[in-house]
């Protein structure tokens, strides 16, 4: 961040997982965009701006703690802070 009116720079990856270590929840809760090979995604568990890749649940399969199961999908990635 380089100015008070600047809005701060999203990280390079980040995960809506509250045990990940790239979770940050003050920046989800002011909201994130995300748009995965041209079309907008409200799905997304995980994101990586450098390799270009999202995870998304994987239907309503589940892990045994409970946490959606997951695939890894790569292509084109834009990520933008909403509001």
């Amino acid at each position: 961040m380089t100015d008070d009116t600047q809005k701060p720079d999203l990280p390079d990856r980040l995960s809506v997982n509250p045990d990940s270590p790239y979770f940050n929840g003050e920046l989800l809760q002011r909201g994130i965009g995300v748009r995965f090979k041209g079309v907008e995604k409200t799905n997304v568990e995980e994101y990586c701006l450098s390799e270009q890749w999202i995870r998304v649940a994987a239907g309503k399969a589940r892990d045994r703690k409970g946490n959606p199961l997951t695939i890894k999908l790569k292509g084109d990635l834009e990520v933008w802070l909403e509001s």
